[in-house]
């Protein structure tokens, strides 16, 4: 940190506050609401009888209540915009198949999504002021985490998500709240105090404490531009000064990152949408490895080794994790097998059937030095089948199915939508969503869409 860096915050929380609706290019516009709609989707599959966080989350809720002002999704309980958020927020990410940024690591609209819906609804925001609120909580989240550095957060234990996520949160919550001045400072400096989140969560097969740092980075924002409207005070210039964040964090500050094209590149332009319930890390290998399958006829019973090579900086995620989710070996066997990867499959170890155990434990990750030469903004992987016959098929894949680079379609976003929300919705709920989404900037209140969003369960 050095003199240079004096007025970062004051930069940026300019950039906040003087940000509308009114400067988004259609292309943006249309994103988000891509964007909006998978991550809802995701949300309310989340809410489905057969995972239990929903009732853990839910009698949370009854036993602390709280001002009936924001909706809990796919119930009909209602409480405080904090707690909408945080509880929305573990719900976004639960099933592990909404949309990130692979550069930044982070997965923004699982944070930013439903902090802008519950203060919106709070506030009595219009749609379109939802919807700028939520491109620029992505923005924030993305550049602060590109400031701190994703590996070195990982590198020390950190979630990114958890960690920048939070300013993403405090930029929507502050959007809609109108925070300016001194009071949008203090809630910055109140969000660098909150930010927390730590990796952790790897050792807890209930899938809970994953989830969860994104409720706490959704709860952490729009608590800290609550607590400053009402006029409370925080560190005004978080980014510098004797204990700014980087140093806190990582030990490093890229102020280039944060600024680079401000208000011009949007950062949710640059998101990747997700296929397979799991850890983004391993989409790529999946894309190349169900091609080799489908393009050789290969069955699970004709492969004798999967050798997956991923960037050294970051393998050791998907190496042999405990948890599931993050397992190359058992996410690859498990697609072997059915051609899919859902999150029941995810909770429930499909390794009591002896052909998948037996197929995880000949898969190989390494470390790879070449394809780690542009890690983190790309998760290049090498995958390599070897059959019991001797033959070898290769694939090197770069841009996974949902990248911008290999984009999917609306009917595939769609598809993904009905088949994630098929236990909580009925098809015509899902399409009066679509259509409010697709509308949203003609929405006078928010509320429109949030009642749509309560009806994806009758629990209470």
């Amino acid at each position: 940190m050095n003199a240079s860096s004096q007025g970062m915050t004051d930069r940026f929380a300019e950039f906040v506050e003087n940000f509308s609706f009114e400067q988004l290019p259609a292309p943006v516009i249309s994103q988000a609401k891509e964007v909006l709609y998978d991550g809802l989707g995701c949300l309310l599959a989340a809410t489905s009888p057969q995972f239990d966080i929903g009732e853990v989350l839910r009698r949370f809720v009854r036993e602390t209540g709280g001002t009936p002002e924001s909706q809990i999704f796919g119930t009909a309980l209602r409480t405080n915009c904090v707690t909408a958020a945080l509880v929305n927020g573990a719900l976004g990410y639960y099933c592990d198949i909404e949309s990130h940024h692979p550069g930044a690591i982070m997965h923004a609209i699982a944070v930013v999504g439903p902090a802008a819906l519950a203060v919106g609804e709070r506030q009595r925001s219009s749609g379109r002021d939802v919807l700028a609120a939520i491109v620029l909580g992505i923005d924030v989240a993305c550049r602060v985490s590109y400031a701190l550095s994703g590996p070195a957060l990982y590198a020390r234990g950190f979630h990114p998500t958890c960690v920048a996520g939070t300013f993403g949160s405090l930029a929507a919550g502050s959007h809609l709240l109108g925070l300016k001045g001194r009071s949008l400072r203090h809630a910055f400096g109140l969000a660098g105090t909150e930010a927390s989140g730590l990796l952790a969560w790897v050792s807890d097969p209930t899938e809970h404490s994953r989830p969860f740092n994104m409720g706490l980075a959704s709860r952490h924002g729009v608590f800290a531009a609550h607590l400053a409207s009402c006029g409370f005070g925080g560190p005004p210039a978080i980014f510098e000064g004797k204990y700014p964040l980087g140093q806190a964090f990582t030990g490093q500050w890229n102020e280039a990152a944060l600024f680079d094209g401000l208000g011009e590149k949007f950062k949710i332009m640059e998101l990747y949408f997700k296929l397979y319930a799991c850890c983004a890390f391993i989409h790529p290998a999946l894309d190349g490895f169900l091609d080799i399958g489908k393009s050789e006829g290969l069955r699970p019973d004709d492969i004798h080794h999967i050798t997956l090579r991923f960037p050294k900086s970051g393998y050791k995620v998907i190496d042999n994790n405990a948890l599931r989710s993050h397992c190359a070996q058992y996410v690859l066997a498990l697609a072997a097998h059915k051609g899919r990867v859902e999150f029941y499959d995810i909770l429930n170890d499909q390794r009591s059937d002896p052909s998948i155990r037996s197929l995880s434990e000949r898969i190989t990750v390494i470390g790879d030095e070449e394809v780690d030469r542009t890690y983190p903004d790309l998760y290049r992987s090498i995958i390599v089948v070897e059959t019991k016959g001797g033959t070898r098929h290769t694939r090197d894949v770069t841009y996974p199915k949902g990248s911008p680079e290999n984009p999917l379609s609306h009917a595939d976003l769609k598809d993904k939508f009905s088949t994630l929300t098929r236990e909580v919705l009925t098809p015509q709920q899902g399409e009066e969503i679509a259509q409010t989404i697709s509308q949203i900037e003609e929405l006078e209140e928010i509320s429109t869409l949030i009642r749509l969003l309560r009806r994806g369960s009758d629990m209470e």
